[in-house]
């Protein structure tokens, strides 16, 4: 995909004495102590500082802006301000951050090599429903419009989507460019194999990812309830195991497509079983043949498992989303523990995303094997269902001028 990198516009001069407009994502969770708010967890504040040092270094005025929460548009409230967000980004940054009130229109002075944050974007009025007169208002604060959200790159709201129409430039900060580039790389032109892991509860939450994803890859490995369903539509028992009775007939189909193409979905051979879903529950390891009627599969069998790394092993390409079995519990974790270290091992780019798959990469403690790990949450997944992202379309859009 063809854009403009705000990287390559900083290395030759472009942003030097320019208004720069950065759309970040630093959505971080607060907790509130006596009224006064806390940041619990800064990664996305950390995350967004390689873009505002480089329009800094550049010598660019630098604006940054980002939703918080959700707020009801025009009716803030103090849990709505991104004050505490100021405050850590003066720290991290080693320099005052003024945050803004009431900033759409103007009125307040950033000079070069000063940056300023703008009050939650998503309290302004039309933001939501990319209101044209809010995007001209943006648009026409800044010389340079820098999208590094990506975690919004799949909503088309005023200072995602149509600042980017009327903004003089816009172009792809850090974060996102490095999201369109990983994205590239495992779907549009990837190494082969190219094996996908799709675990979650439900096949219908998931279904047109896996639909997609049948026209691509060489191996699709399904877990959690997925792969129940998944199982069903194999003909095999799952006793009283979470699954989707009425979708067995659209897991036949992903799986007659992929065979269609000379390409597998993996059923597990063997399971893990409790007969409740408890930490503690007495876990058997069972034939998937096997599995009783007041049996609940938690976890693929060890079996299945290691056939499964090996697949991950030796494949070119990687993309992952979602653990294969309740990894929560010790006694279920195996399968999920068994297929990271693979992943961790396997020569492969790997891309992963998604809120379990990135609690899984940090408890397997596999953070630097993993080619690259996405934190766009419902971006991810659109992009996995074969979508383009607004965000996408418009930079890609203005580019080609």
């Amino acid at each position: 995909m063809d854009f403009i990198r705000f990287a390559d516009l900083c290395a030759q001069g472009q942003a030097k004495g320019k208004r720069v407009f950065i759309r970040a994502d630093l959505n971080v969770p607060l907790a509130f102590e006596g009224g006064v708010a806390r940041i619990t967890e800064d990664t996305r504040i950390r995350a967004s500082i390689p873009a505002i040092r480089m329009a800094l270094d550049a010598g660019a005025a630098v604006m940054v802006t980002s939703h918080l929460g959700r707020p009801t548009e025009g009716q803030p409230k103090p849990e709505d301000t991104l004050a505490p967000v100021a405050a850590r980004l003066s720290e991290l940054l080693q320099q005052p951050v003024p945050l803004i009130q009431r900033w759409v229109d103007g009125g307040f002075s950033v000079a070069p090599g000063q940056v300023v944050l703008l009050e939650n974007c998503r309290l302004n009025p039309g933001e939501k429903k990319n209101n044209p007169e809010l995007a001209r208002k943006m648009a026409a604060l800044c010389d340079i419009f820098v999208h590094d959200a990506f975690g919004t790159a799949h909503r088309a709201e005023a200072s995602t989507y149509g600042i980017a129409e009327h903004a003089p430039v816009a172009c792809a900060g850090p974060l996102l460019a490095a999201e369109i580039d990983a994205i590239g790389r495992a779907l549009e032109q990837p190494a082969r194999p190219l094996v996908a892991i799709v675990a979650g509860s439900k096949v219908s939450t998931k279904l047109t990812i896996l639909q997609s994803l049948a026209q691509k890859v060489d191996r699709l490995i399904v877990g959690g309830g997925i792969a129940n369903t998944f199982m069903l539509a194999a003909g095999l028992p799952i006793g009283k195991s979470l699954a989707e009775p009425d979708l067995v007939g659209e897991a036949k189909a992903v799986m007659e497509a992929m065979r269609a193409r000379g390409a597998e979905v993996p059923i597990p051979t063997d399971v893990v079983v409790a007969p409740e879903f408890k930490p503690d529950a007495p876990a058997t390891v069972k034939a998937a043949a096997d599995v009783g009627p007041d049996d609940m599969i938690l976890d693929i069998g060890p079996q299945t498992a290691q056939a499964l790394a090996a697949m991950l092993e030796t494949a070119g390409t990687i993309v992952w989303n979602g653990p294969v079995g309740v990894f929560e519990f010790a006694a279920f974790e195996n399968g999920t523990k068994t297929l990271a270290q693979a992943i961790a091992r396997s020569k492969a780019f790997s891309i992963a995303g998604g809120g379990d798959t990135l609690a899984a990469i940090a408890k397997y403690g596999i953070e630097d094997q993993v080619g690259y790990i996405s934190t766009g949450g419902g971006a991810f997944l659109e992009v996995l269902e074969g979508k383009t992202l607004p965000a996408f379309e418009i930079l890609a859009r203005r580019a080609r001028g």
